[in-house]
């Protein structure tokens, strides 16, 4: 007879839409009770009861500002006595905009680091030791290809989601030894409704998001659920052995 397995709880930052929500279906497709944190709460209540509807597991949607640390704490703590210690992190929250780096200031860049860095921190912090406490535990965290080769108008997000590599690999020398592993995805272009209203911006916006389809291999962007693909190979809980990896789901536009 096989061993039956714990259910898992994960928590996903930014899973209300895009790349997130499609993790958040894939998770609970495996069984996963899904805690959905993210500043959109009308749609990640909707989500949640799609998940319960859909995959019989539990969920729940809650209102989070990753760039607020006393909520991603009130966060982690509803979660856990709503639905049980966080097994499973995903770090999907994100926010970018396509300017020249001449052009940005530092309230610019202090809100992207905010949010694209310091969000991944904190959430890590606040669940991490948990995690080692208990001996097992998931955390991937969303990069980007433009921290791995640079992408013309981001460099701000360029640079903050290279510190989410060298931050995530450190945490996975840390961890590992404690049954907890820390992974890296780096989606190529994706079709999501932030890269739309990014293209809306402006006409040099417009001319970069036209042409992204053209950059990769493959032809066209990346839908949401071909990243969350990726996501939720390193969740698995036969995952014990991979970490510290930073593994680009681009088709191709990125091979290093």
């Amino acid at each position: 007879m096989a061993e039956e397995r714990p259910t898992r709880t994960a928590l996903v930052t930014g899973g209300a839409r895009g790349i997130g929500s499609y993790v958040c279906r894939r998770l609970a497709a495996q069984g996963r009770n899904v805690a959905i944190a993210d500043l959109l709460t009308a749609e990640g209540e909707a989500l949640a009861a799609e998940l319960e509807a859909n995959h019989g597991v539990r969920a729940m949607a809650l209102q989070c500002d990753v760039t607020d640390s006393a909520r991603v704490l009130e966060v982690a703590a509803a979660v856990e006595a709503e639905l049980g210690p966080v097994d499973i992190l995903v770090n999907a929250a994100g926010f970018d905009r396509f300017v020249r780096f001449v052009d940005t200031d530092e309230e610019f860049w202090d809100m992207i680091i905010d949010i694209n860095f310091k969000g991944t921190l904190r959430t890590t912090h606040a669940v991490l030791p948990g995690m080692m406490e208990r001996g097992w535990g998931r955390i991937v965290n969303l990069s980007s290809d433009a921290a791995r080769v640079g992408s013309s108008l981001e460099s701000v997000y360029a640079g903050a989601k290279a510190g989410v590599i060298a931050f995530t690999k450190t945490v996975a020398r840390e961890s590992v030894k404690k049954g907890v592993t820390a992974n890296i995805v780096c989606p190529g272009p994706t079709d999501t409704d932030l890269i739309r209203e990014i293209g809306e911006e402006g006409d040099l916006p417009a001319k970069i998001v036209g042409s992204l389809s053209k950059a990769v291999p493959i032809g066209r962007m990346a839908e949401p659920d071909e990243i969350a693909y990726g996501v939720t190979v390193f969740t698995a809980d036969d995952a014990n052995y991979i970490t510290g990896q930073t593994l680009s789901v681009s088709a191709g536009l990125t091979m290093a």
